[in-house]
């Protein structure tokens, strides 16, 4: 027999099973049971319908990991409105595209984030706005808090069909308009399923939201926690001693942390000579994605904190999550070879045909040396994009058929292990050869004085393209780094073919970055570039 696959089934199965069980703590100290939480979402759906919300209609989400955005998110679903969440890193004209672009009915906006839609306010199409503290906002703003008390628990849930639309997610837009990702009740539940398998979920489980719950829906854990019946630990921000301080008091066991953010945890860990509690009672594993961590800092995760690294890799379309390097059959877990297999993004999640393939659509050698692009197909995978139709014929259709292309270069290994070299636009070719950025920053990272890198092409007059460094020195000070341009160039000397080393370097405070702590590299191309009329490698 089938039965619709539908998203609303896991705070249900919540609700079912573990009502009087802890589901949120919140960032206030509350606690609120899977009862509590349904209730409120309860009152959440029945004032969307009070307003005129119906299934299909958009509800956008403007909030840091509170328990509201859960709240807020089921609610909308319930009655079959498409959950929208919303970059809180976002400026006004950003929020003003897409509110339109999506045609947005209703937003929620916490308090702090809250004026950057006041500001656009009158130039959307959404007339119903929501805040959980509307005394601190300026403008007409419902308090969440009341809504929820005064609609009562009573709404009608619509019939669903698990292939109708129920989240729009906005990629960063970073090589134009930012587009709407769509993804349907089945693929958000299957994506669900895989991550609730090889994230290794559990009811006892105690999450701690350090990923934005806006970033593809939390990774899928909104669900996948949820249903799974463990309790939530929000957050309103990532701060490293604060992650180690409710790590142990909460007896955390899961959690998700993008390489920024392990280096943050790396920095704070070290510069206390190691005199910091990292678990509770619990085993801790996290997961990591956004670009391969350097083995210096799984080796502390790992080694130092006693936790567990896993892993794993995808895009804002395929769900996000298609890999994991989590192999352990591959590895002897006390064994020094096991942090190459972790750096590698990995072998394709359950039901996942993950290829990569070169220039005719054909599979490269399984040689770790043979660059071709990435592509997937699988439960997991997004609809389409939203109002796009001419943008998702070419991702599905560009080097094969029927495979979203993901735009990012890899080698395989002969376990079928796959490996990032590069996104398209970041590779350097210089001289006519390909290099790897993600080659070239491995090997700075190995410096003790490099805190953070990113490697980019910059113009040269002699090989049309020349990598360029921007480091983030190890005492924090560009303008008196503890290493000079020179020693790190003779350091890559020493570890890199001659035409692959970086001989131009700039130290800077900071890397620009998007929310969930990957490098904006277009920012920095941008600076390098302006005053060309083309990139070689047109990144």
């Amino acid at each position: 027999m089938e039965k619709p696959l539908l998203v609303t089934d896991f705070l249900d199965r919540a609700r079912r099973h573990y009502g009087e069980q802890d589901a949120v703590v919140a960032t206030t100290g509350e606690r609120y049971s899977y009862d509590e939480l349904g209730e409120r979402a309860d009152g959440f759906a029945a004032f969307l319908q009070d307003r005129g919300v119906e299934k299909g209609d958009r509800v956008a989400v403007l909030d840091p990991n509170t328990h509201y955005h859960l709240e807020a998110a089921f609610g909308s679903m319930q009655v079959g409105a498409v959950h929208t969440p919303l970059n809180y890193r976002l400026v006004p004209d950003d929020f003003e595209y897409i509110l339109t672009d999506a045609g947005v009915d209703v937003v929620y906006a916490d308090h702090e984030y809250a004026d950057r839609i006041e500001a656009v306010r009158d130039d959307v199409p959404t007339e119903t706005f929501v805040t959980n503290d509307a005394d601190a906002v300026d403008g007409d703003w419902a308090a969440f808090d009341d809504v929820v008390e005064s609609a009562g628990t009573d709404y009608d849930r619509p019939a669903m069909s698990e292939d109708d639309d129920i989240t729009i997610n906005y990629t960063s837009g970073t090589t134009g308009d930012p587009k709407g990702v769509v993804r349907t009740h089945r693929t958000e539940t299957l994506h669900a399923y895989l991550v609730s398998v090889h994230q290794e979920l559990r009811d006892d489980d105690v999450y701690l939201w350090t990923l934005p719950m806006f970033h593809v829906n939390g990774w899928g854990h909104i669900y996948a926690v949820t249903g799974m019946g463990a309790t939530h630990v929000c957050t309103r921000g990532v701060d490293a001693g604060e992650i180690f301080d409710t790590v142990v008091a909460e007896d955390v066991s899961y959690l998700c942390g993008a390489p920024t953010v392990l280096n943050m945890l790396c920095d704070y860990y070290d510069q206390r000579d190691g005199d910091v509690a990292t678990t509770g009672d619990c085993d801790v594993r996290i997961a990591t994605a956004g670009s391969a961590p350097p083995e210096a800092t799984i080796r502390t995760v790992e080694d130092e904190f006693g936790w567990r690294l896993k892993h794993v890799y995808g895009a804002t379309e395929t769900g996000p999550l298609i890999t994991t390097s989590d192999a352990r059959r591959l590895f002897d877990a006390d064994s020094d070879a096991r942090f190459k297999v972790k750096k590698r993004q990995g072998l394709g999640y359950l039901g996942t045909d993950v290829r990569v393939v070169d220039e005719d659509g054909d599979d490269v050698p399984r040689d770790d040396a043979t660059i071709g692009e990435v592509v997937v197909r699988g439960n997991q995978v997004m609809d389409r994009y939203w109002n796009k139709p001419e943008a998702t014929e070419e991702a599905f259709t560009d080097r094969i058929e029927g495979y979203y292309h993901t735009g990012d270069l890899a080698t395989v290994d002969d376990n079928g292990m796959v490996a990032i070299k590069d996104r398209k636009k970041d590779i350097i070719i210089s001289g006519g050869e390909n290099i790897s950025s993600i080659e070239l920053e491995d090997t700075l990272y190995d410096h003790d004085a490099v805190q953070q890198v990113a490697v980019i092409p910059a113009p040269s007059e002699q090989w049309g393209e020349t990598p360029k460094a921007f480091v983030v020195p190890s005492n924090d000070d560009p303008d008196d780094p503890p290493v000079s341009p020179d020693e790190l160039r003779e350091f890559c000397e020493s570890r890199l073919a001659g035409y692959k080393v970086v001989r131009r370097f700039e130290f800077v405070e900071e890397l620009p970055t998007t929310a969930t702590g990957k490098v904006q590299k277009y920012e920095l191309r941008e600076s390098e570039w302006d005053d060309e009329d083309g990139m070689v490698g047109q990144g």
